[in-house]
């Protein structure tokens, strides 16, 4: 049995319906604080919250783990900023709460969901495994103390995790059966199909005149659908006792924020009203992924690398959410 914390949320969902795709049996774990009971079609759902050690314990003792997947964490940065208190609480001690259990319960293969924040503002593009790490905000500070955590706990008590630091998470389940519902929504593409879709009057582009080839951001955009192959690649790699590792997951492509809306002007037949703002602070011109290494061990390849499929199957999950 494979426990999926955060199992009910965008990502986490996504990772449950190919884990049972490929014949695993899973366990998933949600405090529902973010995601959504209906997104579990698949294993056995228990409500808790890593919040509580006895909550986590009780799942321990109901079910036979073989390894834990964690993706129960808080993920606005800017939020992260205003309320730092509530991101190490949930995002650190939580977690710590979790490692416990599975030591307590011999439990030694660990999943995490790391996030490409943990390396601040970038030095060099593409970004790889060995840029040096410098967060600037409590979102991606705390995911980097886990991952200090982890290497302690590796070498303590013989726990083995794959860390996958991932960049721009993006689309949906090609089916259609589960896909991205935040609230509030920040990330860019549900954003500008949301424009598309009539529910909100325009899309901001936030700078014009960095320097990348149209004077926009430019981001590495990953399939939610790759994602969730990695993350068992990751497990398997594990199982066939693969070391503890860091991996990033990303396109290795960057798309700047006009490109994305003019895809999705394509995409949708709509015409996207978009309207140029001013910079935001601490947004890089460039933030690009180096997955080679992910590629050559876990012998994973992103199948839905082109920026259009992304957007398909975000605005077929679009438009049926609406």
């Amino acid at each position: 049995m494979i426990l999926i914390v955060g199992g009910a949320g965008y990502i986490g969902s996504h990772v449950n319906k190919e884990l049972n795709k490929r014949g695993y049996e899973t366990v998933v774990f949600d405090n529902l604080s973010y995601g959504h009971e209906d997104f579990v079609k698949w294993g056995v759902f228990e409500r808790g919250d890593l919040g509580n050690i006895e909550e986590i314990r009780e799942v321990f003792s109901k079910y036979s783990i073989e390894a834990v997947m964690h993706f129960a964490a808080f993920t606005y940065v800017g939020e992260s900023v205003e309320d730092p208190q509530k991101y190490y609480l949930n995002n650190l001690r939580n977690t710590l709460n979790l490692l416990q259990v599975m030591l307590e319960f011999e439990v030694k293969k660990f999943v995490f969901s790391s996030t490409c924040a943990t390396y601040g503002n970038p030095i060099e593009i593409p970004i790889t495994e060995d840029h040096p790490q410098n967060p600037i905000n409590p979102y991606g500070k705390g995911k980097f103390m886990v991952e200090k955590v982890l290497e302690d706990y590796s070498r303590a008590y013989d726990l083995r995790y794959a860390s996958l630091r991932y960049f721009n998470a993006a689309g949906a389940d090609p089916e259609g059966e589960v896909g991205e519902l935040h609230d509030p929504e920040t990330h860019l593409i549900p954003l500008i199909l949301d424009a598309a879709a009539g529910k909100r009057d325009d899309i901001k582009i936030f700078g014009t005149d960095y320097d990348t080839h149209d004077g926009t951001c430019v981001r590495d955009y990953i399939h939610v659908t790759d994602l969730a192959d990695a993350h068992i690649r990751a497990l398997e790699y594990l199982k066939n006792g693969g070391a503890s590792e860091f991996f990033n997951l990303g396109n290795g492509n960057g798309f700047s924020v006009r490109e994305v809306i003019d895809v999705s002007r394509e995409v949708t037949g709509k015409p996207i009203k978009a309207v140029e703002d001013e910079r935001r602070p601490g947004d890089p011109p460039v933030l690009v992924g180096s997955s080679k290494k992910a590629q050559e061990i876990l012998g994973w390849k992103p199948e839905y690398a082109n920026i259009r499929k992304i957007v398909e199957t975000a605005w077929k999950w679009h438009q049926k959410i609406e």
